[in-house]
């Protein structure tokens, strides 16, 4: 039965009353979903601030027990002769690689250590020198962390099996690099700290947006709810048609 406001009569269509109700479902759902991720994104950058407190003596344990993002210290020795470049990274628009090098740990345990970003040099047959300085065993600090990942397959390409050192790849994973090196790799990397020696341009960001761009867009969506539902009121509302006389026309 349709409602009147004064000169004003809300008669909705159920057709058109079901597709908002449908739209305004959707959209809600949207908002919470973003809200969610950006509750777990906040955690994860408290967890990013909270690792950089203190630093772990890592010993004789395994990456893999520490938690993400986590600052560590460790022996080991590097492998110079056997180092991967990442492509395709950008430091301020600048394109270059990320360096990563092996370090075996006291117990045989080898994990790649991301040295930072280095620029491209114009062609990719001129290779930036990323030789080290540190001979022996070295102790270094750094977070624990991952390769980067790449948000479209564009730009993937692991590394070569064979040929000269070191060897440029396009997002890799773990077990591609460990294939190429021919050893087995720890789980994770270790992010070199920027006051560690050895090391090029190292500002680690956490990766992905902020948790307050989820926030932001769980409130649009749920702003396109609200206006979906005033939409449907707007539409559905109309002034009575007017007889010959100028009086409403009645319904017999």
């Amino acid at each position: 039965m349709p409602l009147t406001f004064g000169r004003r009569r809300f008669q909705p269509s159920p057709a058109f009353t079901v597709l908002m109700l449908v739209l305004c479902a959707a959209f809600v759902a949207l908002g919470r979903w973003q809200w969610g991720r950006g509750e777990a994104r906040a955690a994860v950058q408290a967890r990013f601030e909270r690792g950089a407190r203190e630093v772990l003596a890592l010993g004789a344990k395994p990456i893999a027990r520490v938690p993400d993002y986590q600052r560590v210290s460790l022996t080991g020795t590097y492998d110079p002769a056997h180092q991967f470049l990442i492509d395709n990274m950008s430091h301020r628009g600048i394109d270059g690689y990320q360096v990563l090098t092996p370090l075996e740990r006291p117990d045989g345990r080898v994990v790649l250590v991301n040295r930072g970003w280095v620029p491209f040099l114009g062609s990719r047959s001129d290779l930036p020198d990323v030789s080290l300085k540190s001979a022996g065993a070295v102790r270094i600090v750094g977070r624990v962390g991952d390769l980067p990942a790449a948000g479209l397959a564009f730009g993937r390409a692991p590394p070569a099996m064979s040929g000269p050192w070191p060897r440029v790849t396009g997002f890799p994973t773990l077990a591609q690099l460990s294939r190429a090196l021919g050893r087995p790799l720890e789980a994770h990397v270790i992010l070199l700290d920027p006051r560690a020696p050895d090391g090029y341009v190292r500002d680690w960001q956490l990766p992905g947006m902020p948790a307050m761009r989820n926030f932001a867009y769980a409130f649009e969506w749920w702003c396109f709810a609200i206006a979906a539902a005033v939409i449907w009121v707007a539409v559905s509302t109309k002034r009575p048609a007017r007889g010959p006389a100028g009086d409403p026309e009645t319904t017999q």
